[in-house]
């Protein structure tokens, strides 16, 4: 008997799928409450190669839905707890752990070698840039969100629409897990749901999981979805950029007051709160580059000025640059 029996028995797996899995290469972004099921399962099920990248360190907070990590973790960073554990549980896994966050600045070189992209980091701004760059490079991208009892995975981009098609404005609600809470076993559940998606992808069973979206309000006790393979890519975006994305030519605004933070977003930006920025401040030429902390005051404001500003608007999300 062999580790992998019972995966091989199944007829759609078999020993070439078992195969398929070990020579597979996989991007991981977040090794939280949704990153810590995805990984479990993706080593369990012998995916033979995963980069993970989370610039965080375990903290006693996230111990009730982060199984991967244990009280003595706390103050460790995640990816380096997380590789103890799996090499474990996984010992012929070829992990790749980066201590940092995804940003604008190493999406690039973070998707172009992965079969397949999941985002596990349960941010917006960390979310369509990958969606951005995997639509670009045609990697397929799986995606989750969780809050409360409630959340969401669907798959994007690589022959799917990309995440814009289907959630072009920026996002209404902008609680998050820290303020608004959640429950371990629903980050549970839609991280290892979208193991199974990333896993249906790369062993190609049908049907396909590409432009496909699974919701659960465990609240209600309900489960949904909808597929969005036809949605139509918006004809207008604004990116998400790095700071080395920056040039001297942009015209940087920082959104933030000096009081949220006494460093602005580059050394020659500008401070404009958001209700006093309209288009006559804005020079006509040059690209427009509005920052703060997590990119959807930034989103928000590029909204409302793309209407009587003709020039391009680009996105800084500053928290997402640790």
């Amino acid at each position: 008997m062999t580790r992998f029996d019972r995966q091989i028995s199944l007829p759609e797996i078999g020993t070439a799928g078992q195969q398929k899995l070990a020579s597979a290469h996989i991007l991981v972004i977040g090794a939280g409450g949704l990153g810590c099921p995805v990984l479990q399962y993706l080593a369990g099920a012998g995916v033979g190669e995963i980069t993970l990248m989370d610039g965080d360190t375990v903290e006693q907070s996230n111990l009730p839905r982060q199984p991967l990590y244990s009280p003595a973790d706390c103050g460790r960073y995640k990816v380096d707890a997380a590789r103890q554990y799996l090499s474990q549980i996984a010992p012929d896994l070829r992990l790749h752990p980066h201590a940092r966050h995804l940003t604008p600045d190493n999406v690039v070189a973070a998707v172009a070698p992965a079969d397949v992209v999941i985002d596990a980091a349960d941010s917006y701004a960390v979310s369509y840039t990958l969606s951005d760059h995997c639509h670009q490079l045609g990697r397929p991208l799986v995606t989750a969100s969780a809050l409360a009892q409630s959340g969401y995975a669907g798959v994007f981009c690589g022959g799917a629409p990309s995440l814009r098609a289907v959630f072009p404005d920026p996002p209404g609600l902008t609680a998050t897990c820290a303020d608004a809470g959640v429950m371990g076993p629903v980050v549970g559940m839609i991280g290892a749901l979208q193991a199974q998606l990333a896993l249906k992808l790369l062993l190609s069973h049908q049907p396909s999981p590409r432009g496909r979206l699974f919701s659960i309000d465990l609240a209600g006790l309900e489960m949904g979805g909808f597929d969005f393979s036809s949605a139509p890519e918006p004809e207008n975006a604004f990116p998400f950029i790095g700071r080395d994305g920056l040039t001297p030519s942009d015209y940087i605004i920082d959104l933030r007051s000096s009081d949220e933070t006494p460093v602005p977003a580059a050394p020659t930006a500008l401070r404009i709160l958001p209700k006093d920025l309209h288009a006559k401040v804005l020079p006509p030429g040059r690209r427009v580059v509005l920052a703060c902390h997590s990119g959807l005051r930034a989103w928000c404001a590029a909204v409302a000025l793309a209407a009587e500003f003709p020039g391009e608007l680009a996105l800084l999300a500053v928290g997402n640059q640790g």
